[in-house]
């Protein structure tokens, strides 16, 4: 089963902030997906507010992510864990 993480970030309005935050992100995502356990490392930005990012992290066990990244959010990140469901096998829906 996969361990996804959903996570959503809100950047400061400092004028640096939005590059930075998105150098670090897609440098994070680089590094991430090299690890053996990472399944995958998305990273977004939002196609309406420059300061809106999104991560989809799925990983085959719960890992962490967040020390250089707090010091540069306006808000607190939006962090949801999600356990992909199992698809492989046929279901009867109920009518």
């Amino acid at each position: 089963m996969v361990y996804t993480l959903t996570v959503h970030l809100y950047c400061n309005s400092h004028p640096e902030s939005i590059p930075r935050l998105k150098a670090k992100l897609i440098e994070a995502s680089r590094v991430y997906n090299k690890d053996r356990e990472t399944v995958d490392w998305i990273v977004m930005q939002d196609v309406h507010d420059p300061r809106a990012f999104t991560i989809v992290e799925r990983f085959e066990t719960e890992a962490t992510f967040d020390p250089y990244v707090i010091p540069l959010l306006e808000r607190p990140m939006d962090l949801r864990r999600h356990e992909e469901l199992d698809t492989s096998e046929a279901i009867d829906v109920p009518s």
